[in-house]
């Protein structure tokens, strides 16, 4: 899977509640990566739960979206995932909205509704960097599995981002759902 040439910018949006866990993984790995040396049109930041916060950021413009976060999908604890978002437009009717515990589903219906409401046009492509979980209980700290998949994350994350600037295609462990 590979990113599409883009001269737009990029944005790495960290999701996820570091009291619960694994589902701190995507503020783990946003915080790695931004000490890494990544082209100037990409953003990386710290969302944690403030998806609407994540929604409205969206509107100052992004050609790419790439939110990294938990996400139970039945493989083993640690396993990575790159997941194509298709319904980056969809409607929020329906979709409850909390400030604080905002799905990446939920921020993206939002950002439909925003993007409707003011004009604006939401990104070309929304990619999900995901990590299997093995806990979401209350607690502070990723398990072993999960933080190990830190490190491998921003490196998936680097080759996405490469793959977009000189437009090659990205290796076959990218392709698909999941990547280990």
């Amino acid at each position: 899977m590979s990113l599409p040439p883009d001269d737009g910018r990029v944005l790495v949006a960290g999701i996820g509640n570091i009291f619960l866990g694994d589902d701190g993984f995507g503020v783990e790995t946003v915080r790695a990566l931004a000490g890494r040396d990544l082209p100037d049109a990409v953003e990386v930041v710290d969302i944690g739960v403030r998806g609407v916060h994540l929604a409205y950021q969206v509107l100052d413009g992004y050609g790419t979206l790439i939110l990294v976060d938990a996400t139970e999908r039945g493989g083993e604890p640690g396993t990575l995932y790159v997941i194509e978002h298709d319904g980056a437009g969809q409607d929020a009717e329906g979709v409850p909205l909390d400030g604080h515990r905002m799905a990446p589903d939920a921020v993206l219906a939002l950002l439909g509704t925003l993007c409707a409401g003011t004009g604006a046009r939401p990104p070309r492509r929304t990619l999900v960097v995901g990590c299997e979980p093995a806990s979401v209980e209350e607690r502070i700290g990723l398990s072993a599995p999960v933080s190990a998949a830190v490190p491998q994350a921003v490196r998936l994350i680097e080759e996405l981002l490469r793959n977009q600037d000189d437009g090659r295609t990205a290796p076959q462990s990218l392709v698909g759902d999941a990547a280990q």
